[in-house]
């Protein structure tokens, strides 16, 4: 069986905590259903160094996906039609980042979170509750039909009010707290919240099974 690597975004804070990234995102897939057909997964840090990875694998003839935050809202018009036919790259390639897609890809390579990995958690605010403990305000929490029409900003403002008076954790810190929490979440929830991200597991299954 070809082995495919996952490029993600995530885990720029050492060597520790890229660790923690690439076991939070294991155990998420595992849990949405690919246990037993598991990408190899690659912690970047930033996401160009997502993006250059991504592209340096391709480059040596390897199978790999890219997973990066849009960083914002995407175009409806970027997302019509099934799933596999949508246009992450054109994404990509319009805002700032201005990547090309590499020659050798294709659109089913590329994953986004909509608008950012914490957007996802908004799906799932059961774990959250039960992560924070005691003193976490769940209603601080927007409560959008999706997740990915929650705006970058409002994500971690909303996150950040919603811990801000518990008794056992910190208010919400990326580097504390984003990857244990991924690793707690519900796949099924987010992915009922969040199109881009059940494109994302529905993909990974597609081509890893």
């Amino acid at each position: 069986m070809v082995e495919y690597k996952l490029y993600v975004e995530g885990g720029g804070g050492g060597d520790s905590l890229r660790t923690e990234c690439r076991e939070a995102f294991s155990k998420f897939l595992e849990k949405a259903g690919l246990r037993g057909a598991m990408p190899r997964i690659v912690a970047c840090g930033s996401r160009n160094d997502a993006y250059g990875r991504f592209c340096t694998a391709l480059g040596q003839g390897q199978k790999a996906f890219l997973l990066v935050d849009s960083e914002g809202p995407v175009e409806a018009l970027l997302a019509e039609g099934p799933p596999e036919g949508w246009r992450p790259w054109e994404y990509l390639r319009r805002h700032d980042d201005n990547w090309t897609k590499p020659a050798s890809s294709s659109e089913l390579d590329c994953h986004l979170m909509v608008q950012v990995m914490e957007s996802w958690f908004l799906a799932d605010k059961e774990a959250l509750a039960a992560f924070f403990g005691q003193g976490f305000h769940m209603n601080a929490l927007l409560s959008p039909s999706a997740v990915e029409a929650v705006a970058k900003k409002d994500v971690f403002h909303g996150l950040k009010q919603a811990s801000r008076q518990c008794k056992t954790k910190a208010p919400y810190d990326k580097g504390q707290h984003s990857f244990k929490i991924l690793a707690s979440i519900n796949p099924e929830k987010i992915c009922k919240a969040s199109p881009w991200a059940k494109r994302f597991i529905d993909i990974l299954k597609l081509k890893l099974r």
